[in-house]
């Protein structure tokens, strides 16, 4: 046998280094042979649906990996590339990318709608595992339990086997994805917080690092049931001005949210920190009941977003808050004014913005000169115009120009629009879902996301789910077009 040219060697070491990597991985990879099988194995697994191609799924994958690390030994994060592997994804109705579920004992349990950092993900499976109530002995438990990061809800009851514990213990598995749970029947152990030891009663305690004296550090109440509980806690547990992280960004969408950037950093610098959030909160006290809420975000956490969303670079503002409002229809404005010690720019900001004075931020592409082929190119700008427009139904497709199932789909949604084009109560449209602000009521989690927004119901936009071939549109639209649909010359009554 000869020897092996260096070259060869080099070649041999770096495909074994490569294997090695490969191997190294922990995160589990199924496939249609072995799904089930693997599945059945763990009593909790995450797995993530992907496609190779896709640009959310290249930007998950890091964060994936890990997540998958960290929480080894504890949840295990699996992964199934849908382009090999179709018949397990059609299964579990995977029809974008990427689709996270989370599987218990084999079951498909839940969709995971949590964060997609590698810290999102540990924290919202660590809340998988294990009871989603645990149980406190004595003081030092109690303690313990609520010297958190996060908010800490505690039932105190009077016995282990009471209807309210029970009703408590179904709650906290109801909410276990959101919130931590923990339960006592020693009512003694709430006397210090104000518990009464003849009542039962169920305590929020906020995170220490967040204790101000705006507000009160722990809110009570008697609720135990799931809705009452579940109420409870989306009143009080984000407080009056919360640290908003990328973790917990999704629970607090819907609202009209007023946003401090700056360097939050409660590890390293708990006082500077509250420093600048103290001086939020006296200005936030004084329009607490105008229905705005406050937070304060580490402004390079979120600053792709500042920029994308706010046209912020990284020096604007230098080491001084920067302050932005979103509201729930999707307007955004920020203060252009220096924030002052003495939050004055910031009472004036919010005076403004209460009298309708602030000018709105919008990201947009330039609408087309000419914009007449058989699909409409709707942008921010033009989209009030062309989708809102109240006689015209409108099947509108938001896209990525990197996404490849978007791509497949062109020339049949242009065929789509052509068949159309005589039809003058009908718009076949589409939006570049990443260069324009898409509005709130659209939920555009992945590509291509189609919606079909009817004449006079503009505010209620129905997502479009059935086959993407021409006759499949067709077909849909002659149940649904506000007027009978004409294909080319010939009308289509019905």
């Amino acid at each position: 046998m000869g020897t092996l040219s260096p070259f060869r060697m080099f070649l041999l070491f770096a495909l074994a280094q490569q294997k090695v990597f490969v191997a190294a991985s922990d995160v589990l990879e199924l496939g249609d042979s072995d799904f089930d099988d693997m599945v059945a194995e763990y009593e909790t697994v995450l797995v993530e649906f992907f496609a190779p191609w896709c640009g959310h799924c290249q930007q998950l994958a890091p964060e994936y990996e890990t997540a998958a690390t960290k929480l080894k030994g504890t949840v295990s994060l699996a992964k199934v590339d849908c382009t090999v592997n179709s018949e397990t994804c059609g299964r579990f109705g995977v029809n974008g990318y990427p689709t996270l579920k989370i599987f218990r004992n084999g079951e498909d349990f839940a969709a995971y709608d949590g964060p997609r950092s590698a810290d999102g993900i540990v924290s919202y499976m660590k809340k998988q595992a294990g009871p989603s109530s645990v149980p406190l002995h004595n003081e030092r438990d109690l303690d313990a339990f609520v010297n958190h990061f996060e908010a800490s809800v505690v039932g105190f009851f009077s016995s282990a086997d009471s209807s309210q514990m029970a009703e408590f213990l179904k709650a906290s598995s109801a909410m276990r994805d959101s919130h931590r749970f923990a339960h006592t029947a020693d009512l003694s152990l709430g006397l210090k917080h104000g518990v009464e030891s003849e009542y039962v009663m169920v305590v929020l305690f906020r995170p220490p690092r967040l204790n101000s004296k705006f507000e009160d550090s722990l809110v009570k109440s008697e609720a135990v049931s799931i809705a009452s509980l579940r109420q409870f806690i989306r009143d009080n547990v984000f407080g009056l001005c919360p640290h908003l992280t990328a973790e917990n960004r999704e629970n607090m969408r819907g609202r009209d949210l007023l946003v401090a950037y700056y360097d939050v950093d409660y590890l390293r610098n708990i006082k500077g920190t509250n420093y600048w959030r103290n001086r939020v909160m006296k200005v936030a006290t004084q329009f607490q009941s105008q229905g705005l809420s406050y937070a304060v975000a580490n402004r390079a956490e979120f600053q792709e977003e500042l920029e994308e969303e706010f046209g912020l670079g990284p020096s604007d503002g230098g080491e001084l808050p920067l302050i932005t409002i979103r509201n729930r229809e999707g307007h955004k404005y920020s203060m252009q004014e220096e924030f002052t010690r003495d939050g004055k720019s910031l009472e004036r900001f919010l005076e403004d913005y209460f009298a309708g004075k602030l000018k709105r931020q919008v990201k947009s592409e330039a609408a087309p000169e000419n914009n007449d082929g058989p699909v409409k190119v709707v942008v921010a700008d033009n989209f009030e115009e062309l989708v809102n427009n109240p006689s015209k139904d409108v099947l509108l497709e938001f896209y990525a120009p990197w996404c490849g199932h978007c791509k497949s789909l062109e020339p049949k949604y242009t065929e789509l629009g052509e068949q159309l084009s005589a039809n003058t109560h009908i718009v076949i449209a589409k939006m570049d879902a990443t260069a324009n602000d898409v509005p709130p009521t659209y939920d555009v989690q992945g590509f291509p996301t189609i919606f079909f927004v009817p004449a006079g119901q503009k505010d209620q936009p129905r997502k479009y789910e059935g086959g993407r071939e021409v006759n499949d549109f067709l077909n849909y639209l002659k149940e649904v077009a506000t007027h009978p649909l004409i294909l080319g010359n010939a009308r289509e009554d019905l």
